[in-house]
């Protein structure tokens, strides 16, 4: 029986996603995002970000990609931002560990999901903390980590110890905490090419990129709040990106990429776009 790879870089074509409805969804004061929305007196308006997930969800089927859906539970009030609970590498599930207690509920069933998609787990956060909004696998065998307000050093230390028996050298980012998880201010689009708010980020971890002859498009430290890096990468030349963000779809379009331009909004409000909304589970 050959072995199952189930991601081994950020760019290849995505085949199968893990995402949650917001149909349940609550807005935490646990991101600047939200605090800022909350004490404009905003509130969620679920209706409205149903109908824009739903955007998501037809952009992934329209493109191939098989969509698995959690069931949402009113009692889980963020879960809708899947990608968090942990990540996916060539060899299967890493769990994270969640700092705020209004998500720590979430683990227990995505990793039950994973178990029923027959999804292996090869590493587990048991010290400090750890998001998957906060992991990029940069190529192969490199793996970055976000130290900004939801990965800790200890986290981070824990998963290098489980991660290093398959040949992955983990680094880590840190970053300043208002800007939530390294997906905010960092992202890999296609092959060499990333968006990065430059100015939210360590000049060591701007130099690997160079190194490693990666296209930088810059995005202004004044769009990260807009989501201007939260973007998914869909393989082979296309990218779901945000309606609003013209800067950052018009610089993605002039490296040769197809920007599939979702209606998001209200959802944005939450604190998260369509990276934060999608746990990989498959890129071939």
């Amino acid at each position: 029986m050959s072995k199952v790879n189930y991601v081994s870089n950020a760019y290849n074509e995505l085949k199968e996603v893990l995402v949650c409805s917001p149909k349940y969804y609550k807005f935490n004061a646990i991101n600047e995002i939200t605090k800022g929305w909350m004490d404009k007196g905003e509130i969620e308006k679920n209706d409205q970000m149903v109908k824009e997930w739903n955007t998501l969800i037809k952009a992934y089927e329209e493109n191939g990609v098989k969509v698995h859906q959690m069931n949402p539970l009113k009692e889980l009030e963020v879960q809708t931002f899947s990608r968090d609970f942990g990540a996916m590498i060539k060899e299967g599930a890493i769990i994270g560990k969640f700092r705020h207690p209004a998500r720590q509920g979430e683990t227990k069933v995505y990793e039950q999901k994973l178990k029923e998609l027959g999804i292996p787990i090869v590493a587990r956060c048991n010290a400090g903390c750890f998001e998957g909004g906060d992991f990029w696998m940069i190529d192969e065998h490199t793996l970055a980590f976000g130290l900004v307000d939801r990965t800790d050093k200890a986290g981070v230390d824990n998963l290098r110890e489980q991660l290093e028996k398959f040949g992955y050298t983990v680094v880590g980012v840190p970053a300043h905490p208002d800007n939530l998880h390294l997906d905010m201010i960092f992202n890999i689009v296609a092959d060499k090419i990333c968006l990065a708010a430059t100015d939210e980020l360590p000049y060591q971890f701007i130099e690997m990129l160079n190194r490693r002859g990666f296209k930088i498009i810059h995005v202004p430290s004044e769009l990260v709040f807009k989501h201007g890096c939260n973007v998914q990468a869909l393989g082979n030349g296309k990218v779901l990106g945000i309606e609003n963000n013209t800067m950052v779809n018009e610089a993605m379009e002039a490296e040769g990429l197809e920007v599939i331009k979702l209606p998001l909004s209200q959802i944005l409000k939450a604190g998260g776009g369509p990276h934060c909304m999608t746990y990989p589970v498959k890129r071939v």
